[in-house]
């Protein structure tokens, strides 16, 4: 089985290398941003693909798209830090066979792996009890968890305004709008201001009214 780890963390990919280096049946390969993976993919014609959401340029999201958009048979697994279940809604609404967080068990990332490889799907047992008891309204956009403040400084990130700016349009002050920036990654799963971007263009906050 050929697998393709898509990550922008060296540390990563060699964590994913160990978990997977007692497999003998098992052959990886890794792509460090949505470039390198297309090309991988058209060189290895990988069996399952390990995808992380954060990526350099372009999104997880986005390269999920790309992927499917060459094969729609792909077997791609989401790979990340974030276990909400809202991302994961969001994953397998977009043609992830599987979505697994980075906290889990090694044995589980494995299992996964196996289980997306032989045509099924894979959640863990955790992330699949939130998934079956979370209110429908989770399984929406994720920016609807936002509050207008959240939306309009996101929406001015969109737009290139930086945070001095932004504070001075919402008349606040500059430390205001960085924590809201804070509780906008930790709420959005993002690692960077880059990341916000990302995550702001792919659902069109630009253009949304508060």
């Amino acid at each position: 089985m050929r697998v393709l780890i898509v990550d922008d963390h060296p540390m990563v990919i060699e964590g994913c290398r160990g978990m997977l280096s007692g497999q003998t049946d098992i052959e990886v390969s890794e792509a460090h941003n949505a470039d390198e993976a297309l090309e991988k993919y058209a060189s290895t014609a990988p069996d399952v693909i390990v995808l992380d959401i954060n990526l350099p340029g372009v999104s997880g999201f986005e390269l999920l798209r790309l992927l499917l958009k060459r094969n729609p048979n792909a077997k791609i697994i989401v790979f990340t830090m974030n276990d909400d279940p809202v991302f994961a809604a969001r994953a397998i609404e977009r043609g992830a066979r599987g979505y697994l967080a980075k906290s889990e068990d090694p044995k589980v990332f494995i299992k996964a792996i196996r289980s997306v490889g032989a045509g099924e799907r894979y959640l863990s047992s955790n992330l699949a009890l939130k998934l079956a008891f979370a209110d429908q309204s989770l399984k929406k956009n994720p920016l609807d968890a936002l509050n207008n403040r959240e939306i309009e400084i996101l929406r001015n990130l969109a737009n290139g305004k930086d945070m001095t700016e932004i504070a001075h349009i919402l008349k606040v002050s500059y430390k205001t709008v960085a924590n809201n920036c804070i509780l906008l990654k930790r709420k959005l799963g993002a690692r960077s201001k880059a990341d916000l971007l990302r995550i702001a263009v792919e659902n069109k906050v630009a253009m949304r009214l508060v």
